[in-house]
């Protein structure tokens, strides 16, 4: 029985020896696994060739559990990892591809607890490019916001539910600029008129039931009174 418990001890030892390794220069090689500082805990687990991650590695909560809430796996010499995120219940939160660990490509996001997509981004070097799309639930498109460089630039749409427009606008360099368009919950036109910089510049048209209302040029004068002052 001593010896059973002996030789379980050098197994133990002889696991333990097989990670977390460097080679001959230092680097990592091998099986690594890390912990949580305060815990101990694990912290994630992947296998290093000379010092460059390869494969998939795994990452655990901070809890008994040790639920994995992240895979990354590797490829192209370590450059390019395809990223998933999850809850502790195993749904996707989210996933796309890192190349030399910025986000780049298609990235998409779920509705809690769900396989529905909820948002749909696009990366270049780590910034947003092209249509960003966020969808209500059952897959109808709620916004369309066209980016370049992480910036919004260019059109930008907002639905309802039951598919009307409720916003047809420009963006440039963040602001709003060019001819924007609001509508109500029914599709009506409420507003439209141009921005300039992020301000509204220029004629307005301003709608009650479909029908021109008013029209107000901007920006507005503002109209000071005269004070006449009294004798006394």
């Amino acid at each position: 029985m001593k010896y059973f418990f002996f030789l379980l001890i050098g197994c133990s030892a002889l696991a333990q020896a097989d990670i977390n390794k460097t080679d001959a220069n230092g680097k990592k090689h091998g099986l690594w696994k890390g912990i949580y500082e305060e815990s101990k805990r694990p912290r994630y687990e992947g296998t290093f060739e000379h010092g460059v991650e390869t494969g998939t590695f795994k990452y655990f909560d901070d809890t008994k559990s040790g639920t994995v809430i992240a895979t990354r796996v590797f490829s192209e010499n370590g450059k390019v990892a395809y990223t998933t995120l999850l809850d502790r219940k195993g749904f996707v939160v989210s996933e796309g591809k890192t190349v030399n660990k910025l986000n780049e490509g298609e990235w998409k996001y779920y509705l809690e607890e769900s396989k529905e997509l909820i948002t749909q981004e696009f990366y270049t070097n780590g910034k947003l490019n092209g249509v960003r799309k966020v969808f209500f639930p059952g897959g109808i498109i709620a916004e369309e916001t066209t980016y370049k460089d992480g910036v919004k630039n260019g059109s930008y749409k907002k639905y309802t539910e039951k598919g009307a427009v409720l916003e047809e606008s420009n963006f440039k360099n963040g602001k709003y600029d060019g001819v924007a368009i609001f509508r109500d919950g029914a599709g009506v036109i409420v507003s439209k008129g141009p921005f300039v910089k992020g301000e509204k510049k220029g004629m307005w048209e301003f709608y009650k039931d479909g029908k021109l209302k008013e029209k107000k040029k901007f920006p507005e004068r503002v109209k000071f009174a005269k004070t006449v002052k009294k004798q006394e």
